[in-house]
């Protein structure tokens, strides 16, 4: 096999084994009633604590002209709720409601339970090399 053939195969594998893994996440987060980025705004947010609504967007991969309208849908939802910065009027930071945080609390375990389920196949070992190198990819990905 050339290179560019097996550049071509792994570019392939890798996009349908990053597709199949969302597919499991998104039907999770589809059955608690939320779509992917509201769940991982939320899932963010629990681990994170409150933060500016710009660097959750960068954070969870959301472009910066849909953060807002995810927020909007959250906080309808009464799982987030808006604050301003008091030091910097351009800054508005999200944070979860009591509400939110039981939502999340109750179905991040099982959440955890599919990525461990994903990932189950792989060693440590393995996992520690394919975090390397889905590292370096990235990386130069993002140069190119």
């Amino acid at each position: 096999m050339s290179q560019y053939d097996l550049q071509l195969k792994a570019f392939t594998v890798l996009n349908r084994a990053a597709n199949a893994s969302q597919e499991v996440t998104k039907k999770h987060a589809l059955a608690s009633n939320l779509n992917l980025t509201e769940f991982a705004v939320l899932e963010f947010l629990y681990h994170k604590g409150e933060q500016p609504i710009q660097i959750i967007g960068k954070k969870v991969l959301i472009a910066s002209s849909s953060i807002t309208y995810v927020v909007d849908k959250l906080e309808q939802k009464g799982f987030v709720h808006r604050k301003s910065c008091a030091n910097d009027r351009r800054v508005t930071y999200a944070e979860l409601t009591d509400l939110g945080e039981q939502q999340i609390a109750e179905i991040f375990p099982t959440h955890e339970q599919k990525i461990s389920e994903i990932f189950e196949v792989l060693s440590n070992e393995e996992m520690e090399t394919l975090i390397i190198l889905l590292k370096r990819i990235g990386h130069h990905a993002s140069n190119i």
